[in-house]
């Protein structure tokens, strides 16, 4: 993808961040149409250069946090070598460090989730709360299952549902129309009623 275009994708003034860590290297940045599966991954191709695809349908501060993540494995397999864990100390150690120098390109409000998640990286964004919740509602329009109490009703792809218990981690919720019960993920975001 031509440089020109990634901007499109990104925060103000995130592209100086990224043409500093990835200035010597050979990069090819590919956007792809919405996966379910994944918001971006990194691979070295054969010739020594390197890839990443990551999902266009992203929130800007979410697609720079996403091409980040990978841009921290290009960085960390670069420096200390192809032995390392994919998720390891090394990668958690250079993802942490470019999280707080590119901090200023977040939003004001997200700022304090991202270093909270800085100071001990995942794999998953999904893995910090704060920063799940920050993207699945940023409008903040709309709340997450763990958010309701049992016996409360809430909307959902048009179905409406009513929160019965907590099961371990999950929600058991019963679809008011048919009676069937189903298991919600906590962060799940709904249209309270």
């Amino acid at each position: 993808m031509p440089i020109g275009k990634l901007p499109e994708f990104l925060p103000e003034n995130a592209l100086p961040y990224l043409k500093g860590w990835c200035g010597s290297f050979s990069l090819h940045i590919r956007i792809t149409k919405e996966r379910q599966s994944k918001l971006g991954d990194y691979r070295k191709l054969k010739d020594g250069s390197h890839k990443i695809t990551i999902n266009s349908t992203l929130p800007r501060p979410l697609f720079f946090f996403v091409l980040t993540h990978e841009i921290a494995h290009l960085i960390a397999f670069e420096k200390f070598g192809r032995n390392i864990l994919p998720h390891g100390k090394e990668w958690k150690h250079t993802f942490r460090e470019m999280l707080v120098e590119s901090l200023a390109v977040y939003p004001e409000d997200l700022r304090p989730e991202i270093l909270k998640f800085a100071k001990s990286p995942k794999a998953n964004f999904l893995a910090s709360h704060g920063i799940a919740r920050y993207f699945h509602n940023p409008e903040g329009n709309l709340v997450t299952v763990e958010e309701l109490s049992a016996g409360e009703r809430f909307s959902y792809k048009g179905r409406d549902y009513e929160v019965l218990a907590r099961r371990k981690i999950n929600y058991l919720c019963r679809e008011a129309r048919t009676g069937k019960q189903y298991l919600f993920k906590p962060l799940a975001t709904v249209q309270k009623l």
